[in-house]
């Protein structure tokens, strides 16, 4: 069996940097349909904004927000190896070179299907090669099961109300949270994780459905939600946790690959979420921070991480990421696999 069916993960993730022009019709180069997009501008205080090919790209929504999705604000226009920013708070100009960072997912290049594995049908598109699927669906307000296309658990799931006028905050379910599959963590929020069965029902997914329970967030009656859920693949992504240790010689954690992109929250502790990807700076130490609970603008910091050829190195003793004896859960996507499809080890920058 080979140790990845990945090889170029840019075919399926990337980080694009680009320079906003001010203007609408800025058209940034991706490589693939950028079927889940993400955006935000590195030097001015904007929010973070989400698009998706099943929604569509004149539907907004702010990770760092509660407010429901925007169909009259900023959007994009997807095209098969691109997208174009049409507005200005995606576009920012005026600000000198690659002021903007866009992190970039692909899925099934926006065709999608109806699943009826669980007891709400949702519609899916998926791709299993890479273990990431976009689902959307509508809430029933009691105990459910919903369809996810992967054929394997998802291990990790970023999911949004995005009809309900009342605020609804972003809910994470991750497989390394303390109780598992009975938690929930805030994307768009400092605070420590929750524990109530209200939001995954305390079950894990299964290879074809993951569950829900009654709590607004995730099932609101009439409501549409969409799911980003995400499949660990070796030598591709691992969504996993440590402890920290307190100390600059900080912890040591191996996710089996080279990481272009690492999302890490302290899940005890109101604390940010913090961003780093292998763009901003482009090279160890790596102290560029983006804080998707936040509209603040990128941050040289004093939390520090490197990115080495089988996983991530912390290098400060500061509590967003590596404070003593408290769990930190992380995202974490490749550059490129420790060991290739044909056996060959891969070189660290």
């Amino acid at each position: 069996m080979a140790y990845t069916a990945i090889d170029k993960a840019t075919d399926h993730f990337n980080t694009i940097l680009y320079t906003g022009t001010g203007n609408a019709g800025n058209s940034v180069s991706v490589g693939f349909k950028s079927d889940f997009l993400w955006l935000k501008s590195r030097t001015q205080t904007y929010n973070h904004y989400a698009f998706d090919t099943t929604r569509g790209g004149n539907s907004q929504l702010n990770p760092n927000l509660t407010a429901k999705a925007s169909t009259s604000g900023d959007n994009v226009t997807f095209n098969a190896t691109s997208f174009v920013a049409n507005t200005q708070a995606i576009n920012e100009g005026g600000q000198g070179s690659n002021n903007m960072v866009s992190w970039n997912w692909k899925a099934n290049g926006g065709t999608t299907a109806s699943n009826s594995s669980g007891s709400i049908t949702s519609t899916v598109q998926a791709n299993t090669t890479a273990g990431i699927s976009i689902v959307k669906y509508e809430g029933t307000g009691s105990n459910a099961t919903v369809g996810h296309g992967l054929g394997v658990a998802p291990a990790a799931i970023i999911m949004k109300n995005y009809t309900r006028s009342t605020l609804q905050s972003w809910i994470v379910a991750h497989q390394r949270h303390p109780a598992g599959f009975n938690d929930a963590s805030f994307l768009d929020l400092q605070n420590a994780k929750d524990t109530d069965s209200g939001y995954w029902n305390n079950t894990s997914p299964t290879t074809t459905v993951f569950s829900i329970g009654n709590n607004n967030k995730c099932n609101g009656n009439g409501d549409n939600h969409i799911a980003y859920c995400f499949a660990q693949k070796q030598g591709f992504s691992s969504f996993s946790s440590y402890i920290g240790n307190g100390d600059d010689d900080g912890q040591f954690v191996y996710t089996g690959f080279k990481p272009a992109w690492v999302m890490i929250k302290n899940v005890e502790q109101s604390k940010n979420w913090y961003i780093f990807d292998n763009k901003r700076p482009g090279f160890n130490v790596n102290d560029r921070l983006i804080a998707p609970n936040s509209s603040d603008a990128e941050v040289d910091s004093s939390e520090k991480i490197d990115f080495v050829s089988n996983g991530f190195k912390l290098r400060q003793n500061f509590s967003h990421t590596n404070s003593d004896g408290f769990r930190y859960i992380y995202f974490a996507f490749a550059d490129s696999p420790f060991t290739s499809s044909a056996g060959v080890p891969t070189t660290a920058f």
